[in-house]
């Protein structure tokens, strides 16, 4: 099979990163190959072993996921083609015959207990919790012998590693999603929809009052509405900070590609991860006079002056 047939994902298999994955066009006739970190995921995509690689970048509860961010604006090569979104449902599992009287220790990550422990204090008073590295972990592990009773984890996660679901959708916040990005090499973007979303990283040229509004100003000037602005340590220093930011719109946009070059002149350092469809599809709006045609008639007026000398 051919790496334009693979899809490398943040695993193990039975978590929501594989479900994402899964979403992906031409999934189904694809191998998804589970990775350890987001960090080999995209190193398998620069290597040429996989097409494409799919991480978490966002929980509606959690917020945003660094090892995505950091690894998105660290690791030169790759770009974002596309996004998902992922209900985020936790079910409690056991080994067959286990019974919900039986159950002491309960086995999984430490979000999906926070979200689940509301349902736990209602139904199983007496139990301790075991941390696990992800909830599809837990489920393997629970699977393999593991001293804990029950597992928390997604659906699918019971019928890879063989366990019986007892309780469902026992998260305490039921409409929870998680978003996720599919990743590839730095190439043409995806093309405009008009519900797209442009993604960038960009450092401050210097640590001075109002030089974050300057950055922000580079959107709010020409109407762009973003939707993530995160920041994150560049790590070369404490006190320096890179930020992650989605703005609603396309590098094909007039406005989208004026903020950008307003960007470069104002950063010693902007990455562009790219323009895609937005998952929630909802539209690219520029308020103001910030439309294609808006910018085309001023450029036309310019033209017309600078003709007339």
């Amino acid at each position: 099979m051919s790496s334009d047939n693979k899809i490398a994902y943040l695993g193990p298999a039975g978590t929501f990163t594989e479900m994402a994955a899964k979403m992906v066009p031409g999934a189904a006739a694809s191998q998804l190959i589970p990775h350890a970190s987001v960090s080999e995921a995209l190193d398998a995509v620069l290597s040429g072993a996989c097409h494409r690689a799919v991480a978490p970048i966002e929980n509606s509860l959690e917020g945003g996921v660094s090892a995505t961010s950091d690894a998105l604006a660290t690791i030169p090569g790759v770009q974002i083609y596309g996004e998902y979104l992922v209900p985020v449902s936790f079910d409690l599992m056991v080994r067959p015959g286990t019974k919900l009287e039986d159950i002491t220790e309960v086995l999984t990550h430490p979000v999906a207990y926070a979200q689940s422990r509301k349902w736990l204090a209602e139904n199983l008073k007496q139990h301790s919790h075991v941390p696990a590295a992800s909830t599809a972990a837990a489920a393997k592990a629970l699977a393999n012998g593991s001293t804990a009773h029950a597992a928390i984890a997604a659906t699918a996660a019971a019928a890879i590693y063989g366990l019986e679901i007892i309780a469902s959708n026992i998260g305490v916040n039921k409409d929870a999603q998680t978003r996720f990005y599919e990743i590839g090499k730095s190439g043409t973007p995806a093309k405009r929809t008009g519900h797209d979303k442009t993604v960038v990283v960009v450092e401050l040229p210097d640590d001075r009052p109002g030089g974050l509004l300057e950055m922000l100003e580079q959107f709010a000037a020409r109407g762009i509405n973003l939707s993530r602005l995160e920041s994150r340590p560049i790590g070369d220093q404490l006190g320096r900070y890179r930020f992650n930011i989605d703005a609603q719109g396309h590098i094909e946009d007039d406005a989208i590609g004026e903020a950008l070059m307003g960007l470069h002149r104002f950063s010693p350092k902007v990455i562009y991860l790219g323009s895609f469809e937005r998952a929630d599809h909802s539209d690219s709006v520029h308020l103001g006079n910030n439309a294609d045609r808006d910018y085309q008639s001023a450029q036309d007026w310019l033209n017309s002056l600078r003709q007339q000398g």
